[in-house]
């Protein structure tokens, strides 16, 4: 009997770091200690920063370039010095700053291949800072194709199911705007879109299935925080996460690392 070689695993580690608020109280001491534990292990890949990533925003704009800048800084040196890309999406706390935001973290919606993945999964970051999904996030949701698998990162939850329990109702989008977003990703396209991170609540929840009709592989994610904004510390932490392929199937997996 001829045996057959056994299919090869891969692995790539990634994090994934929400709501560091840095320029609020001590969020930039903290930042700055976390990080660095963030990419101790796991041989990290790739590193996505959820939104709130500077507390730039309302009264506080005339110092956000400051705090844009020491946010940035930290994360060019960290990540830099191990050569981890990191990716930024927009925070509330950041939305009336954005000219700011693209200038230092690069543009507030699109999509990348994922590293290590030699392009079959892309990394898609969305704009809802506003507590809605802009018009180009929901333009590159359409364009979403089953040739490809997908990351997908934005800062404002999704409303699934049984979230509100656990996550404060004011923090999470609208079902309407949910039902936007779902209904945004073609139905071809919808077994490939393997995991959907948020942020925004500073709290954790997972859910890994039946997140939403016709989503079946899908696992969803709300991140803590890891600064000093109204950031408990039993919720400050971030995802240690990994993408696995094995036998041609993709998957997801995310611990939560309090920190």
């Amino acid at each position: 009997m001829k045996r057959t070689r056994a299919s090869v695993k891969q692995v790539i580690s990634f994090a994934v770091v929400g709501d560091s608020h840095v320029g609020y109280g001590n969020s930039s001491t903290i930042f700055k200690s976390l990080l660095p534990k963030v990419v101790s292990s796991g041989n990290k890949r790739f590193v996505i920063f959820g939104g709130d990533n500077a507390q730039a925003g309302t009264d506080h704009g005339k110092f956000a370039q400051g705090r844009y800048v020491d946010f940035k800084n930290t994360a060019d040196s960290v990540l830099g010095a191990k050569k981890i890309p990191y990716k930024a999406s927009i925070g509330n706390w950041e939305t009336t700053t954005r000219g700011l935001f693209k200038k230092y973290l690069g543009s507030v919606a699109g999509q990348m291949n994922f590293p290590g993945t030699q392009g079959k999964v892309k990394y898609v970051w969305l704009d809802n800072a506003p507590g809605r999904f802009s018009k180009k996030s929901i333009d590159i949701l359409n364009t979403l194709d089953n040739q490809h698998y997908y990351i997908i990162d934005f800062h404002w939850p999704l409303n699934v199911k049984g979230i509100t329990s656990s996550v404060d109702p004011s923090h999470v989008l609208s079902m309407a705007e949910t039902k936007t977003f779902f209904n945004a990703i073609p139905s071809a396209a919808r077994d490939n879109v393997l995991a959907i991170f948020s942020h925004h609540a500073h709290k954790f929840f997972q859910k890994y299935t039946n997140i939403y009709s016709g989503f079946t592989k899908t696992k969803f994610f709300v991140c803590g925080c890891s600064g000093d904004y109204k950031c408990k510390p039993s919720s400050r932490g971030y995802y240690d996460a990994t993408l696995t392929l094995q036998n041609n199937q993709y998957t997801v997996r995310a611990t939560a690392v309090r920190a």
